[in-house]
């Protein structure tokens, strides 16, 4: 078939629907109703001849053409960005579309620099695009691998072929209790000091339930003999932190993100000096998908403001 504007817009919108993982879940991303979207892919699988994915109760599911259509979709939007980002370079100035894919509450620490790379790169030209995905460091790095981001920011303890990882800075984690939990007025009292409550401290902590956590941050890299085997898992911070809030559980997270609540007296930590650890925050690029001036650019921008 011949690809025309109409067929990109289609597959751009079907592109949506596989990340997000359905017609519902992508009308926020796409910012158009449930209707349309099925509309649009009914178009789309018109146009192809093909079935691209099964939808109903039972839920959204990719047919064996729809995931071909996928990974094909994939190459040919990043090679018509590649395109126009060269042809913008010819004439001396930066055009296309920036995605960045990045983990949650990157915002709330001082030393990260997007903003600030953002801000530096639109003053390098006016005709950019931006587009932010925020998702687990597992997809940080998926995002980057498949095409759809130009960059990642995240942590990774197993590299992935393909990518290359650039340290930006350390991210400290301490574990964190709130009001209403046994450990919160412990934890910080003057008679903690003494050999009977360390003891009972020591005691509560064997039995406290520990968020499991599948953002890389968890008990591989922790070692902290505590309690995972509970009924608490979540895979963002702010999930982390809702449970945390509960008194129920405790948790480990970002010192720049739990600084809001230590500061308001709703979370202490718990013997920071003992349960602790930093994990590198990195500059996600693929190996392969850096060539274009727009990529370079970004990159560029992201390593100058952090090493500032």
């Amino acid at each position: 078939m011949q690809v025309q504007d109409v067929d990109l817009r289609l597959l751009r919108i079907f592109v949506a629907i596989v990340e997000c993982g359905g017609l519902s879940a992508a009308e926020s991303r796409l910012n158009i109703g449930r209707s349309t979207i099925s509309s649009h892919l009914s178009d789309l699988e018109v146009r192809l001849g093909l079935k691209l994915c099964k939808r109903g109760r039972s839920g959204f599911e990719l047919t064996e053409p729809g995931r071909v259509t996928y990974q094909a979709s994939l190459e040919l939007l990043q090679q018509c960005e590649a395109f126009a980002s060269t042809v913008a370079s010819s004439k001396n100035e930066l055009s296309g579309r920036v995605t960045i894919a990045t983990i949650d509450t990157m915002v709330s620490d001082p030393r990260c620099g997007v903003a600030r790379a953002i801000s530096a790169l639109k003053a390098r030209g006016g005709n950019i695009q931006f587009d932010i995905h925020v998702c687990e460091a597992r997809e940080v790095e998926t995002s980057v691998v498949n095409g759809r981001s130009l960059v990642g920011l995240g942590v990774s303890r197993h590299q992935l072929r393909g990518l290359d990882y650039y340290p930006l800075h350390n991210e400290y984690n301490y574990l964190y209790c709130a009001q209403g939990h046994p450990l919160f007025h412990l934890v910080e009292s003057e008679q903690s000091k003494s050999g009977r409550n360390n003891a009972e401290l020591e005691a509560l902590l064997a039995e406290a339930e520990v968020i499991t956590s599948n953002y890389l941050r968890d008990k591989e890299v922790r070692n902290d003999g505590l309690n995972y085997q509970n009924s608490a898992i979540a895979y963002h911070d702010e999930g982390i932190a809702h449970l945390i809030l509960s008194g129920e559980f405790i948790g480990y997270l970002p010192e720049h993100y739990a600084s809001y609540w230590v500061d308001k007296g709703m979370f202490r930590a718990i013997q920071p000096e003992k349960y602790a650890y930093q994990i590198p925050v990195m500059l996600i690029t693929s190996k392969s998908n850096t060539a274009s001036p727009l990529a370079e650019a970004l990159i560029e921008e992201i390593k100058r403001v952090h090493a500032n």
